[in-house]
């Protein structure tokens, strides 16, 4: 077995649950990489178990079977942009809040190699969305994808701003909002959600466009196929927009068209049979929760 560790160097209380799961894997003879900074923390807290490490560029290859993140939902996004295409499924332990992407609980750290070892799980590949723009993509790098969402939104205003929004070359919509949030499965359950959007299940082919704060009533959210090309055009008082996608964000001037697609590979999420989709949706999102049930 081969693992990768990643985690947020911000806290602290990480590190025991750290040194669970290492204690784990010695007893699976597992071969394991630690993000270089992460690393750094886990030895400043006296621990000197000598680990090789990896960085955003160099130290993981597809030959890994897993990658366990440290944190909450944010630090699972963050956790993408290590794998990028290479395909190593991604496992998430909330140390954060909700964790909704994190689903094993920090207590049950030891769960995660004890099952994965018995097989108890399956893959699930999760579809992200990724820029077509020229100038986007100089800002973004080769990080031009989202897991959750791409988002267009107002900057430095209070003013809303216009979203023209063509799918397929065939004129939908001009949003007066502010902004516009494309969204994977993966993502309807984050920003989305919060804007009123629908909750969509992970493996479903689609992609959802939602408004935020739109100032016409009958502005919903779509719900569209994932193989459509969304081309948006952004006007406004001021002369700038942000472009973010995830948790990377940009400011760029408006009236420079931006073109979203399907990305042409997926990020591979290990769902444990005891972690279910539905059973997250239940228990974090309380889902249906009636007191008469």
């Amino acid at each position: 077995m081969k693992v990768a560790i990643y985690g947020q160097t911000y806290q602290d209380n990480t590190v025991e649950y750290l040194v669970e799961l290492l204690d784990e894997l010695r007893k699976e003879s597992a071969e394991v990489a630690i993000e270089h900074d992460f690393y750094a923390l886990y030895r400043s807290k006296g621990h000197q178990e000598t680990y090789t490490t990896f960085t955003q560029d160099a130290g993981l290859d597809a030959s890994f079977d897993m990658f366990v993140s440290f944190g909450g939902d944010g630090t699972i996004l963050r956790a993408t942009t290590y794998v990028k295409d290479l395909g190593v499924p991604i496992v998430g332990v909330n140390t954060g809040r909700l964790g909704f992407l994190s689903t094993f609980n920090k207590e049950d750290v030891r769960r995660v190699v004890r099952e994965f070892s018995k097989g108890d799980y399956t893959i699930i590949e999760r579809s992200l969305v990724q820029l077509q723009t020229n100038e986007l993509q100089e800002e973004f790098g080769d990080l031009n994808f989202a897991l959750n969402e791409i988002t267009v939104s107002r900057k430095d205003t209070t003013s809303m701003i216009t979203v023209e929004t063509y799918l397929n070359n065939e004129y939908l919509t001009s949003y007066w909002a502010d902004g516009l949030i494309i969204s994977t499965p993966t993502g309807s359950t984050g920003y989305s959600l919060s804007c009123g959007g629908p909750v969509i299940v992970p493996t479903a082919k689609s992609l959802v466009l939602t408004p935020i704060a739109p100032h016409n009533l009958n502005a919903r959210p779509l719900v569209i196929s994932d193989d459509t090309t969304i081309r948006l055009k952004v006007s406004g008082r001021e002369e700038n927009h942000l472009v973010s996608l995830d948790s990377r964000i940009a400011s760029f001037e408006n009236g420079e068209e931006i073109t979203i697609k399907k990305a042409p590979f997926t990020i591979k999420m290990i769902e444990y049979t005891s972690e279910s989709f539905l059973k997250t949706l239940r228990n974090k999102l309380l889902w249906g929760e009636d007191r008469r049930n």
